[in-house]
């Protein structure tokens, strides 16, 4: 099975899992945020679309997953996934990113432009980075290895996870068995990826303006 086979039909393949794996569904679900949030060197796992889907599910009650314990579920490991990659980044950051072995599984591209939101919007690039896939996971380690205390981390990362596990858990609750939507899933999910990657596209659009200039 196939990373990009399981994003664009993950909703096929929550219904297995939920099938295969019963309540061990919650623990699977958890790890999979946790991971993407967490480990800087995954960052391609799917955050936005797994929670939508699996939100999907749980608002039909023939799958009986309980849309409160998913939510819950889904904020910590979200918190605790980037209070992780902090912690990394404070420890290990510089000698992950210099050393000739760890540095070649952390995108340079990517982590740059994590530095460029960082630099533009401060600390709020903890919240609003939750939205920006690829950039969310660099995000944390960013601050990691800066000077951020982790108190305002601390607060910006809950504000974020909370918003996007918010915003996305209501999306595929509301709109996921919504027959249209439904049949289309997989462009649904495409749809939702392109839109996220809009403010990657617009600030390399800017950086390239800048060098020009």
């Amino acid at each position: 099975m196939g990373l990009v086979d399981f994003i664009l039909h993950i909703d096929h393949h929550m219904v297995n899992i939920v099938n295969n794996f019963g309540l061990w569904t919650y623990l699977i679900l958890f790890l999979i945020i946790f991971i993407e949030t967490g480990v800087v060197i995954l960052p391609f796992l799917p955050g936005d679309s797994l929670i939508f889907a699996a939100m999907a599910l749980a608002a039909n009650p023939k799958y009986g997953l309980l849309a409160w314990l998913m939510f819950i579920i889904f904020l910590a490991a979200a918190v605790l996934g980037d209070s992780m990659n902090y912690e990394i980044g404070e420890h290990f950051g510089e000698y992950a990113t210099r050393n000739k072995y760890l540095g070649k599984l952390i995108n340079k591209d990517h982590l740059d432009e994590a530095h460029h939101f960082f630099e533009k919007h401060g600390g709020k690039t903890i919240a609003i980075g939750r939205f920006i896939p690829l950039i969310r996971t660099f995000v944390p380690f960013v601050a990691g290895s800066g000077t951020m205390h982790y108190g305002t981390f601390l607060k910006y990362n809950f504000i974020g996870a909370f918003l996007w596990v918010l915003v996305c858990s209501a999306a595929g609750y509301l709109f996921g068995n919504i027959p249209v939507v439904q049949d289309h899933f997989s462009m649904i999910i495409i749809g939702i990826v392109l839109v996220s990657l809009i403010p990657i596209l617009i600030t390399a659009i800017k950086n390239s303006k800048k060098k020009k200039a």
